[in-house]
Parts: C-alpha cells; structure tokens; sequence
C-alpha cells in the first residue's frame, strides 16, 4: 500500500517546522505584509499556528461538516486582509492565488523536509502520491487546481525560483521577532522557544536564515544534525496517541468550536 498525505499528516513531528514555514511565508511581502497588518503575534502567539493547523486537519481528516465550517472561518478571516498598492505597499490579498499557492507551497515543502529528516527518504511513489494530495490544501480554499506545480519536479523548479528571490523586509523581521520572541502566552511555549528557534533555523536555507539575522556556524550546525539524528531515533518509537495528540487536540476542539481565529 502506498503510503499518503493521510499516512504522514497527522505526524506531531511536523509541528518542529512550523517556525520555518511562517517566516519562508512572511519573506514573500505579498504574504508578510498581509500578516503583519493583519495579525498580531505579540499577544497572541500561538493564534497562527492553531488557525492553520486546524485548517490542515480538517482538509485531510475532517467530516465534511468540520471542512465547511473550518473553510468559513478561515475565509472570514481572510476577507479583510487585503491592501491596494500604494507608497508604502505593493499590496496584498489574502485571496491572491499566488499567495495562497507559497503558502501551501511552504507547508508542503516543510512537512516533506521534516518527515524525511526524522522518518527517512520518502520513496517515489509516496512521494508522488502526498505530493499530489497535498494540493488539496490549496483548493479546498482558493487556489485553482491548475496552478499547482503538476509534479514533483516542477516544484522543485518553482520553489528553487521563489526561495531564490526571497530577502526577509523589516516587516517580516518585526513579524519574527513576535513570533519567535513572545513577551507573553503560556510559560511552556515561552520555555519551548530556544528550540523551536533553533530548530527554526537549522531547517531553513541558508540566505534566508541570514535575512532573518540568526547566528549561524558550523557548530550550531553540527548540533543541529545531532538533535535531528536523535529525534529519528527517538520519536518513531512513541505510542501512535502521543505523536498523533496535536491533529486529534485541534479537530476536537473544531467540533466543539468551529470557530478558528486569523489564518
């Protein structure tokens, strides 16, 4: 059996990239700037990643009660992110197809990264097959099918053309600093954040990584190696209800509240 988007998704693992993704969104300023008018990660840091994990789970797990309710709430809350270009901006919409299609594109790209760096190469035909699948978080929403990469390789063509071209703008910056810096929310995330930025930065390439100003050497980079090599030994040996507690935490909230703050 070929394993899927299905198979890998609910992995808690892939929590560990989820600094990488938002900070390669928010380098791309028709993203960062939706964002940085638009949500606050100062005081509510943890808001982000719910409202996006909730959306993931309900595209791949979800009744189809829970992805009617989780798409509503994500397009409400998408419906006022939006700028015309003027002086300041170039402008932004959190409609934009090809908005949405680097911000699936970097959740695609991260989840793949981090499944491999813990559970091993992915062989051709899974790879093909999440690949495939994982289109669906795009269109569930506003992405039309056709502007996803038809396949692998033309992914890496365009993700190799968009990383490229990324330079992190002060706005993306100030929006990385509330992220990966939170005056507040609950004390364990607060205690959690010198991995999750260290993790952060390991996972990210490497002229981004200096655009966001992290320190960066050999050593930090052979520790990193370390600490992926002992979560590969590590976490694939845990009971399925502890890697699985974040995809079956957020849908079980969903059924409760079908309500999902700012995407």
């Amino acid at each position: 059996m070929v394993r899927g988007l299905a198979d890998i998704g609910a992995e808690g693992v892939l929590l560990a990239g989820a600094g990488r993704a938002i900070l390669l969104q928010i380098a791309n300023p028709k993203v960062g700037h939706g964002v940085a008018e638009h949500s606050n990660f100062a005081e509510r840091p943890m808001d982000r990643l719910r409202a996006t994990m909730t959306y993931v789970y309900a595209v791949v797990y979800g009744s189809e009660e829970q992805l009617k309710a989780v798409r509503r709430a994500v397009n409400r809350a998408h419906a006022p992110v939006r700028r015309g270009p003027d002086g300041a901006s170039h402008g932004y919409s959190a409609f934009d197809a090809d908005s949405q299609l680097w911000v699936v594109a970097t959740l695609y790209d991260t989840a793949v990264t981090v499944y491999q760096q813990v559970h091993g190469t992915l062989d051709d035909d899974a790879g093909d097959r999440i690949y495939r699948e994982y289109a669906r978080i795009g269109t569930a929403l506003q992405l039309p099918a056709g502007k996803w990469p038809a396949d692998r390789a033309a992914f890496a063509t365009y993700w190799e053309s968009q990383v490229r071209g990324l330079r992190p703008d002060d706005k993306a910056l100030k929006v990385a600093r509330d992220l990966l810096y939170p005056a507040s929310g609950p004390r364990l995330l607060r205690m959690a954040m010198p991995m999750a930025r260290f993790l952060t930065a390991g996972l990210l390439p490497d002229h981004v990584r200096a655009g966001f100003g992290f320190d960066w050497g050999p050593a930090q980079a052979r520790r990193f190696e370390r600490t992926m090599r002992l979560m590969g030994r590590v976490y694939p040996r845990l009971p399925q209800r502890i890697r699985h507690w974040p995809r079956d935490h957020y849908l079980g909230h969903l059924v409760v509240d079908s309500t999902v703050p700012h995407a």
